[in-house]
């Protein structure tokens, strides 16, 4: 008897990165989710342009220095999150682990910088109430900033299957796609830091 030969059209069992349906998932996600920040942002610059000063009704100038503290915190996490998907993809599980934990961790410090420092100053002297500059500043920070989170709830997710033993060297699409996702994130940022902080003082 001789074994059956799978079916020529039958998807492989393991695949990562650009083979991997799942990586190309995360791919088509990313650019959904910059069209709305794109979005978002026009609609920024479509308001500025249309007032005579900015920020309007007295604001002060966005405050810079918390803002790149928070940004250099949160493009460091970028690093760490990169080596684990590279560790993982040469078999080792320790730079997987490692790498994702601290990720976590700056990532998270960003998220507490953000909720419990810089909205409690900024709610003193403007909310999302008191005109299209402070709606739009809130919309923009906490969209990003809810997607910080659910980065975050992703890492937990890929962490709990890298100490089960779930990534090797060969089947590690999970860690793949979650680093996608933390990259752009953390250029989501940059993209922000230069609209709402930088660009007032232009």
């Amino acid at each position: 008897m001789t074994a059956e030969s799978p079916p020529v059209n039958s998807l492989p069992d393991v695949t990562s990165g650009p083979r991997s349906y799942a990586w190309w998932g995360m791919v088509w996600l990313i650019l959904t989710e910059s069209a709305l920040f794109a979005m978002l942002i026009f609609s920024y610059f479509y308001l500025r342009f249309r007032e005579p000063t900015w920020p309007p009704d007295g604001i002060d100038l966005p405050a810079l220095m918390l803002p790149l503290i928070m940004g250099v915190i949160l493009w460091s996490s970028s690093i760490p999150v990169h080596l684990a998907a590279r560790g993982i993809k040469a078999g080792s599980q320790t730079r997987l682990r490692w790498g994702l934990l601290i990720g976590f961790i700056l990532g998270t410090a960003f998220l507490i910088l953000q909720l419990f420092i810089e909205y409690p100053q900024t709610w003193q002297e403007f909310t999302p109430q008191t005109n299209a500059y402070g709606s739009l500043f809130y919309t923009i920070t906490g969209f990003h900033g809810f997607h910080v989170f659910i980065g975050l709830s992703i890492s937990l997710w890929v962490q709990v299957r890298a100490w089960g033993g779930a990534f090797s060297a060969q089947r590690h699409v999970g860690v793949q796609s979650f680093a996608l996702y933390w990259h752009f994130v953390d250029v989501a940022w940059l993209f922000i830091l230069l609209t709402l902080y930088i660009s007032p003082y232009l």
